[in-house]
């Protein structure tokens, strides 16, 4: 049977880890660092948490499989997928973007889960 590894959050308050391992499979989500800036900034700094976190556990960017995006505001996709496009390239991810009506911070506009293979 696979061993499950789980990689605690930085933070000590948490309540999630920040990757879940299983036979070469990993699992993370991710939200923003900077809950201060707009859905550009929060973008920026939620995928550059996200790699950092893929990286730490053995994988990357270029490993991802799958994406859900949750956004508060579906007009704020455009902006996201211009700062997507610059975190990802060919082949794409499978990816799935969800509008919901809040997430776990007042300010907080986008979270993101993904599905990367270890290198």
């Amino acid at each position: 049977m696979a061993e499950l590894i789980y990689t605690p959050d930085s933070d000590a308050d948490s309540i999630s880890s920040d990757v879940a391992q299983y036979n070469g499979i990993l699992v993370t989500t991710q939200i923003p660092t900077n809950l201060e800036g707009d859905i550009t900034e929060q973008s920026e700094s939620m995928l550059q948490a996200l790699k950092e976190a893929l990286e730490g556990a053995g994988s990357g960017m270029d490993r991802v499989m799958h994406l859900t995006i949750y956004l508060t505001d579906m007009a704020d996709r455009p902006a996201f997928n211009e700062v997507y496009q610059r975190f990802f390239s060919k082949p794409w991810p499978v990816r799935a973007a969800v509008g919901v009506a809040a997430l776990a911070y007042p300010e907080m506009r986008v979270e993101v889960t993904a599905m990367a293979a270890k290198r």
